[in-house]
């Protein structure tokens, strides 16, 4: 194992995290100087600052201990494992340095588990009175789901592309995005042409949004939220407080447009029409999107007979893309709907989104695949000898594919056992309802889940232990278990 190169690319990946909190840190400035000299502003300006020094400072001491003659930089397969996981790790614990440093009372593990669930772009917090903290505190809240969403090693690949055959290795661990249908191009080119996408995308959005009434730091913290599909919101009571139809239309939109491949737009831009054309996985996410609405607000509207199958619509439209796209921002309180919307709901969790997007859940390529396999396999009971075709996308996936999915479904239904049980053991306050919705909800990266830890509700009652363990289980959810399990696997520390 090349502990150098390790340390290297870390270090360049911790510097990378300071410069971003030290570009809020500027805001903090900016705003101290022209609009707000109130105590709270300047020491959230001292605390950024003071935790981007550290970042920093961090971040170069590895990239010294890291340097040397005779290093190849091209990085191997279990390398490149070993970066990734502890990339989000390690980027958790930096970037929850405002959170602890500030006077705000949060503490050590739930500064972590507030930074986790950015970079994780889960949204569960631990804030109880958001719109208490300074904007700059919150901004840097947003900028780690924003950071988060695309996947920070996709970041840090395009803008570091030096780091040649090693960049393909980081991003095809990194679980947020597809890259198997890449060009032959540059794997550089591609993860710069998603970030432009990404970029494009988080500028509209925020436009929109002002256009419809929020205040240019509500419209670019909300678009960070949105396109990461993160959900935190410097309200407290998230796109409630706003109470605008436009609003909820703009951002379900965006919403949509995150939880779908961006490889999809990578295809757009290069105009591969039979590409496009073949796409089945986003088709199915809106159809199941559309049916899931119709049940929900036909359930809603059967329960309160005042309530017309329209308003139902209205109702629940807004809140299904968003615990389906895994944001969770909230305008109602699903947890009070019957108990088969609730349901549905625990369904669209545990789905998520398209594989390649910024959301969580379990991906509807998984379960495409999953639904073919079924199928099949009965089929082949009775007619052993009939020759398959299994497509996904126009494209036959290999057998490692099929595999994984399978690992993955398997994978996730024991660790969400473990993790219940043990919740259940620290918290003995909650009932069944609340800590089966928050583990899925930390799980899948969704947010907000059910009972006591719902939409009304955060995770500032839970004790460390409890917030630690669910803080963990977002990063395995968002890494897709295999970068974080193998980490405690002693043969991928041997020497070659």
């Amino acid at each position: 194992m090349r502990i150098r190169v390790l340390a290297r690319v870390l270090g360049i990946l911790i510097c990378f995290i300071g410069a971003a909190m030290l570009m809020t840190a500027a805001y903090a400035w900016f705003e101290c100087r022209l609009f707000d000299p109130s105590k709270n502003a300047i020491d959230a300006l001292g605390t950024l600052l003071y935790g981007s020094g550290i970042t920093l400072v961090s971040g170069f001491v590895l990239i010294v201990s890291g340097s040397g003659r005779g290093e190849n930089r091209d990085l191997l397969r279990r390398e490149a494992i070993i970066i990734v996981g502890l990339a989000w790790i390690l980027c958790a614990i930096f970037g929850a340095l405002p959170f602890a440093l500030y006077g705000s009372g949060l503490g050590v593990v739930p500064s972590f588990f507030e930074s986790m669930s950015g970079f994780t772009t889960t949204g569960a917090s631990v804030m109880r009175d958001i719109e208490s903290f300074p904007r700059a505190i919150l901004l840097w809240r947003a900028v780690t789901q924003y950071l988060g969403g695309i996947g920070i090693l996709v970041l840090f690949v395009a803008v570091l592309s030096f780091l040649g055959v090693g960049s393909r290795s980081l991003m095809k661990q990194e679980s947020s995005l597809n890259i198997s249908e890449s060009t032959a191009s540059r794997i550089g080119d591609t993860a710069m042409t998603l970030l432009k996408v990404y970029l494009g995308l988080a500028i509209l959005c925020a436009l929109g949004l002002y256009l419809l009434g929020m205040s240019p730091f509500d419209s670019i913290c909300h678009s960070f939220a949105t396109l990461s599909t993160g959900g935190f919101s410097p309200k407290n009571k998230s796109i409630g407080h706003y109470h605008s139809l436009g609003i909820e239309i703009w951002l379900t939109v965006f919403m949509i447009l995150g939880s779908l491949s961006f490889m999809l737009y990578v295809f757009i831009i290069q105009k591969r029409v039979k590409r496009i054309k073949a796409e089945e996985e986003a088709r199915y996410y809106v159809l199941l999107l559309v049916v899931a609405c119709l049940f929900v607000s036909a359930n809603l509207a059967f329960q309160d007979r005042n309530l017309t199958f329209l308003q139902g619509v209205r109702e629940c439209f807004f809140m299904i893309v968003s615990i389906s796209s895994t944001t969770g921002f909230g305008t109602t309180d699903y947890d009070q709907w019957p108990t088969f919307s609730r349901v549905i709901l625990l369904l669209l969790m545990m789905i998520g989104g398209c594989a390649g997007s910024t959301a969580g859940g379990v991906k509807m390529n998984r379960i495409i695949l999953f639904w073919k396999i079924a199928i099949q396999e009965m089929v082949r009971s009775y007619r052993p000898n009939q020759i398959f075709s299994l497509k996904l996308n126009g494209l036959a996936p290999d057998t490692k594919v099929l595999v994984q999915t399978s690992f993955f479904l398997a994978n996730a239904f024991i660790v969400a056992g473990v993790f219940i049980l043990a919740v259940s053991a620290l918290e003995p306050s909650l009932d069944f309802t609340s800590v089966v919705g928050g583990v899925f909800a930390c799980l899948f990266n969704v947010g907000p889940g059910l009972g006591d830890l719902g939409p009304t509700n955060n995770y500032a009652d839970l004790g460390s232990p409890a917030l630690f363990l669910l803080a963990m289980l977002m990063a395995l959810g968002r890494l897709e278990f295999i970068a974080i399990l193998v980490l405690f696997m002693p043969s991928l520390w041997k020497k070659y």
